[in-house]
């Protein structure tokens, strides 16, 4: 008799991914609708607790990463930073603040050095890097010399150390980014409630 040819065999990302498929197709449509429902509610919930924190702390960014070494000893690269920017409270030399200068996306974490007050109370204001020789006249646009309360995405309130180091991970590394992406998704997707 003959015998039958032996079973294929997957590679070691090929196989969950083929159980995952399997999953879904012995899902009926109630239950997929149900899952795909409630995938959804755990990202409008993460939506509406950001929206949350924007209005509460006052700040378009409640929370950032420091992306760079730039402020050492005071933060390191992947420090997490909770950041508030309520318009009354005065901007202080030594206080620290995220800023964004135009031409640039992403958002800059240095210290405020300097303030120069205007007789009619308008302030600008000078920042650097704790671990910088220079100051930061020269990553403001050019011609600029000094930053504005407007440029101010927040202040430093608080900070959770290397926390933020998976999301420099998955900014050096898209495909690990994609694929915890897919693992998480596929997870809330099938996971059944006993």
């Amino acid at each position: 008799a003959g015998s039958s040819p032996p079973p294929a065999r997957c590679g070691p990302f090929l196989g969950p991914a083929m159980d995952l498929f399997g999953d879904l197709r012995r899902m009926n449509k109630r239950q997929l609708y149900y899952q795909v429902l409630n995938f959804a509610m755990i990202v409008s919930s993460a939506l509406m607790i950001w929206k949350g924190l924007i209005v509460i702390t006052g700040s378009e960014s409640p929370i950032v990463v420091v992306l760079s070494g730039s402020m050492e000893p005071a933060f390191h690269r992947g420090d997490l930073l909770f950041l508030t920017n309520f318009h009354d409270d005065p901007i202080r030399a030594g206080e620290i603040v995220v800023f964004k200068v135009e031409g640039r996306d992403i958002p800059i974490v240095h210290r405020v050095i300097k303030i120069h007050e205007k007789e009619n109370g308008n302030i600008k204001f000078l920042t650097k890097g704790d671990n910088n020789e220079v100051d930061d006249r020269g990553l403001y646009k050019e011609g600029q010399n000094w930053l504005e309360k407007k440029d101010v995405v927040g202040r430093a309130r608080g900070f959770l150390p290397y926390v933020g180091m998976v999301t420099i991970i998955m900014n050096d590394y898209p495909k690990f980014k994609y694929a915890l992406l897919a693992v998480m998704g596929a997870y809330v997707l099938l996971k059944r409630e006993s």
